[in-house]
C-alpha cells in the first residue's frame, strides 16, 4: 500500500507540534481542539479532505487564510516542497506568535505566518496564488479571494456550511460542493 502525499504531509507535520502543550496528548483525537481566542485546530479528517481537494503541487504559491495554530501552513509547506511558497495569514496577534513558534518546529523556510490586515481578505498585493486554503467559514463566496487566484488556481473554502472547491478554468469559474462542515466564522 502506498502513502499518498497528504498522508506523508501529516507524518512530516505532526498535529501535536501545533497544539497547546496541555492538549498534545489529544493529537490523535479526530475532532477540533481549542487553541484559544475562540479558534480551533481543525479536525484531522476535515483537514485531509480539504488538502486533497486543494490538490497542492510541488512548487505552488499557496495562501493559507486563517492559519491559526500554523498546522495547515506546515502541511501546505510539506506539499509545496522547497520550490514553493506558503503564506499563512492570521488575524489574532497571539495566534500569529503561537503559529510561528509551532511552524519553527519543522524545516520549512519557504513558509511563514504573517499578521492579517483587519478588513482585508487575503493578500492581494502579492497575488496571484496557485492555491488558497481558507480555514474559516464565509457567509458567501468572497470575490476578493477568488480574484487572488491565478489561471488554473484552486481554492477550498467553507461557505454557509458547505465545503466549496473553486477552480479558475479556461471557461471561467467552476464551483463544486463537497459536503457539510462547521468552522469558526471568517472575520
Amino acid at each position: 500500500m502506498t502513502t499518498d502525499r497528504v498522508d506523508a504531509a501529516f507524518a512530516a507535520a505532526p498535529r501535536e507540534w501545533f497544539l497547546p502543550e496541555h492538549d498534545r496528548t489529544r493529537a490523535s483525537y479526530d475532532g477540533p481542539i481549542e487553541i484559544g481566542h475562540g479558534q480551533t485546530n481543525s479536525q484531522p479528517r476535515t483537514v485531509a479532505a480539504m488538502l486533497r481537494l486543494l490538490d497542492v503541487r510541488a512548487g505552488d504559491r499557496v495562501l493559507d487564510v486563517g492559519s491559526g495554530s500554523g498546522w495547515t501552513t506546515g502541511l501546505l509547506a510539506e506539499l509545496t516542497g522547497p520550490g514553493g511558497t506558503v503564506l499563512g495569514l492570521e488575524l489574532v496577534p497571539a495566534l500569529v506568535a503561537f503559529g510561528r513558534t509551532n511552524l519553527s518546529r519543522g524545516t520549512w523556510p519557504w513558509a511563514r505566518i504573517e499578521q492579517a490586515a483587519p478588513g482585508l481578505l487575503g493578500d492581494p498585493a502579492h497575488a496571484p496564488y496557485d492555491r488558497i486554503l481558507v480555514s474559516a467559514e464565509a457567509r458567501r463566496l468572497p470575490d476578493e479571494l477568488v480574484e487572488q487566484l491565478g489561471p488554473g488556481g484552486r481554492m477550498v473554502i467553507p461557505v454557509a456550511g458547505e465545503m466549496l472547491l473553486v477552480v479558475v478554468g479556461l471557461d471561467g469559474l467552476e464551483v463544486s460542493r463537497h459536503g457539510s462542515y462547521r468552522f469558526v466564522p471568517l472575520r
